[in-house]
């Protein structure tokens, strides 16, 4: 009789535990860097100085 492979309980645990400690690092730090360059992008400038000084535009109906 052949028996297929078949994993158990615990090396399943493994296996996710190492893809978490090795991707999973990766992908947040890759995640990190992109946030951290985010505003640095070309445009970038602009749309920040947009929002930052949307606060002291004069938005009332005054009618």
């Amino acid at each position: 009789m052949i028996r297929f492979f078949q994993l158990s309980t615990h090396s399943t645990y493994d296996l996710l535990r190492h893809l978490a400690d090795s991707w999973g690092l990766m992908i947040m730090a890759l995640v990190f860097l992109a946030l951290c360059l985010w505003p640095f992008r070309p445009g970038g400038r602009a749309m920040s100085r947009d929002a930052a000084l949307s606060i002291f535009e004069d938005d009332s109906d005054d009618a």
